[in-house]
């Protein structure tokens, strides 16, 4: 499996659906799937990574599709997620991703949070920072 999940506390339904589209997010990454990213990144969506690089929803797509950012394998650990009135939510979790990125290959661990919001009962990525 290329997405797993460990130290899980027990999530309401809600949280749940929140967890499933970071899921989906992170399979989409994985198997270049341009539409799904296309589709869970909200368009106001923006990365900023971990060397401080800020990207746009589409400057990130387009670093996946052309094989600058590579991800085999994601392990979410110990997902917190807060729901607020029910549309709106902040996920938090430590994400380990195997990947080959600018050109290196390795192993980190983020602490990410991100913003999601519901809209017409779907969840999407607002907002990811690492």
């Amino acid at each position: 499996m290329k997405v797993t999940v460990v130290n899980k506390k027990n999530l309401s339904p809600i949280q749940e659906e929140v967890l499933k589209r970071f899921i989906d997010f992170q399979e989409a990454m994985i198997v270049k799937d341009y539409d799904k990213l296309d589709v869970i990144l909200n368009d106001n969506y923006t990365l900023t990574h971990m060397s401080g690089k800020t990207q746009s929803k589409q400057e990130y797509i387009n670093e996946i599709m052309d094989g600058t950012l590579n991800y085999y394998k994601s392990t979410i650990d110990n997902p917190i997620i807060t729901i607020i009135e029910e549309t709106k939510s902040i996920f938090k979790a430590d994400i380990t991703l195997e990947a080959k990125v600018y050109g290196i290959k390795g192993t980190w661990t983020l602490h990410s949070e991100q913003t999601m919001e519901k809209i017409n009962d779907t969840w999407y990525i607002s907002k990811w920072e690492n």
